[in-house]
């Protein structure tokens, strides 16, 4: 099992989670964050820190966002300290449907 985060965490991209990670499995997008399912104990420590409820936990609804994941884990570099969240976040973080309007596969630049 692992945890997901879903396209809330698009155009927001808090990071309060990724300091509560016990093993780094979080990676950084342009405007998003993922967890590596392949990395993820399933431990939950990041879902009370997301203050927009981007995480879930892992069920065949979000299939595409564990498979979205994978592919972004693999080209996006581990971030593993909290950075501000995007300019427009708060414009953001109630809008639905995020992922086919905003979603962009450009890496961020992780613990620089």
């Amino acid at each position: 099992m692992t945890h997901v985060v879903n396209d809330k965490c698009i155009n927001c991209k808090y990071t309060t989670c990724v300091e509560v990670c016990p093993v780094d499995c979080f990676h950084e997008g342009e405007n998003m964050l993922v967890i590596n399912p392949d990395v993820c104990i399933d431990c939950g420590v990041c879902i009370p820190d997301c203050p927009v409820g981007a995480i879930e936990e892992e069920r065949d609804e979000l299939s595409h966002f564990i498979m979205l994941a994978r592919q972004m884990s693999a080209k996006w570099p581990v971030i593993t300290k909290e950075k501000p969240p995007l300019p427009e976040a708060e414009k953001f973080k109630d809008e639905g449907g995020k992922l086919e309007k905003y979603f962009s596969e450009e890496p961020g630049k992780g613990d620089i």
